[in-house]
């Protein structure tokens, strides 16, 4: 692939070193210029080796881009609690030990997702729901709607006794909040790498019941986006319990200076809100800068769909991938036809967009390639598996496994004071009777209403993102 020209329609004359270092060539690839500031001309007249090349698909046209509305989705997001045991550094919400809803509450907004909202998954969040002293009956009450539950939890009232309860309520999968911010007792000041040790603790637990999803996300931070690669690495040596990996940019309401921030035109002051930051921190990591990062032990990492911003088309809010491999040895990435045949089929034969899935489909690697003749991604993996299948016959008998890795880049605070927010975001709440961004819903409960910035300095540029 030596000498791969690039396609950079629509930089501009000249362009920083963040914006050269990657872009979408006519492949459809992320590729590595270099550091130093490079005018257009510059740009076009650049090839590039082979060994310079970082095979992760960026430009967005090139990607599947998922299928979810807010009346249509996979997911919606149900917060019986807003009691939490447990504080994580940028935290939405706003701990309430004496928040628990009833279970007329709790059926109240079900109802409201079932008329308004077609899903396939409900994530039961909060808080953190185990806290809640009804949680097996909710769990029942969105199984009997004919919707897969899911536990976000940060796993720390999580017994074997209760999971095999919640089992029998009809969970279908965990969502496991781990990371080195969170101040867990006897754990604090423990990196990213040495949790991986509590992150398998849970997932053993969930294989030795059976049948249950299990997916660990962690907020990516300035000082631990070094660590993701490490945590990938994890997840593949025990690619056949951990289905999910999902690594989430931290985000917070800054408070900068030359902007107002109104509500009804009524200027407030943003202290009450649980996610108001007011010190310096790197709060703008985008998803493509984890891509890179895991780029450096995994330079073949391809994500195939995602979700774009509200503000900008171009933006990866929600950015998947999906792998196929053992434990020793990834053969190969989906490609984006794969995506679209998953979450097509699923609604064309349940009437819903695919959420979770249980854990024997994510062992059927092998039968997946089986798609290969409609996806790119699937015919680079099996001929990948295939060649060392002639080399190592032992190696067809063995399962290939699948993993899904999820990056999400939450708001993002664009120079108008507008918020790009997730287009088709899964993460939807119910507050006072109709649906909101549960990312935001601090904003309603303090303020009644939605929190706008506007620039007061006079920057001739504000009105662009």
């Amino acid at each position: 692939m030596e000498g791969v020209e690039l396609a950079l329609s629509g930089l501009d004359e000249r362009v920083e070193e963040k914006q050269v270092r990657f872009y979408g060539s006519r492949r459809g690839r992320l590729c590595y210029v270099g550091a130093g500031r490079k005018t257009k001309k510059e740009i076009l007249a650049c090839t590039i080796g082979k060994d310079d090349l970082m095979p992760a698909l960026l430009n967005h046209r090139g990607l599947y881009r998922l299928p979810w509305t807010l009346p249509d989705n996979a997911i919606s997001w149900l917060e019986p609690t807003s009691a939490c045991n447990l504080y994580c550094d940028g935290c939405y919400r706003k701990n309430d030990p004496d928040s628990h809803k009833s279970l007329e509450q709790v059926r109240k907004e079900l109802d409201i997702f079932n008329r308004l909202r077609n899903t396939d998954g409900v994530s039961i969040a909060g808080g953190d729901p185990l806290t809640h002293p009804q949680i097996e009956k909710i769990v029942e009450m969105i199984a009997a709607d004919g919707q897969k539950p899911i536990i976000n939890t940060n796993g720390l009232w999580l017994t074997k006794e209760k999971l095999v309860a919640l089992k029998k309520a009809g969970v279908s999968g965990f969502t496991f909040h781990i990371d080195s911010k969170q101040q867990r007792p006897h754990l604090k000041g423990k990196t990213e790498i040495e949790l991986n040790e509590l992150r398998l603790q849970y997932a053993r637990m969930l294989a030795e019941v059976g049948d249950i999803s299990c997916a660990f996300n962690a907020t990516v931070y300035e000082d631990t986006l070094k660590d993701v690669p490490e945590v990938v690495a994890w997840g593949q040596k025990h690619i056949d319990i951990v289905h999910i990996l999902v690594f989430i940019a931290f985000r917070g309401g800054s408070m900068r200076k030359g902007y107002d921030y109104l509500v009804g035109g009524k200027k407030i002051d943003m202290a009450p809100l649980p996610y108001a930051i007011h010190e310096e921190r790197q709060i703008s990591i985008m998803s493509t800068d984890v891509v890179e990062t895991i780029c450096s032990r995994y330079p073949d990492f391809q994500p195939s769909a995602y979700l774009n911003g509200t503000e900008r088309p171009d933006h990866f809010k929600w950015l998947l991938t999906t792998r196929i491999g053992t434990k020793d040895k990834i053969f190969g990435y989906t490609g984006p036809k794969f995506m679209e045949l998953s979450q097509t089929f699923h609604h064309l034969l349940n009437g819903s967009y695919l959420a979770y899935t249980k854990p024997k489909v994510h062992a059927r690697g092998k039968s997946m390639l089986l798609l290969a003749p409609f996806d790119k991604g699937l015919r680079r993996t099996a001929l990948a598996y295939l060649h060392d299948a002639a080399r190592s016959p032992a190696l067809l008998f063995r399962k290939l496994h699948m993993q899904s890795i999820m990056i999400i880049q939450p708001a993002d605070f664009t120079r108008s004071g507008a918020l790009s927010m997730c287009d088709g975001c899964p993460d939807i709440t119910v507050w006072e009777d109709r649906l909101v961004w549960s990312c935001r819903m601090e904003e309603l409960i303090n303020f009644g209403d939605w929190v706008r910035a506007v620039p007061t300095n006079g920057d001739p540029n504000a009105s662009k993102p």
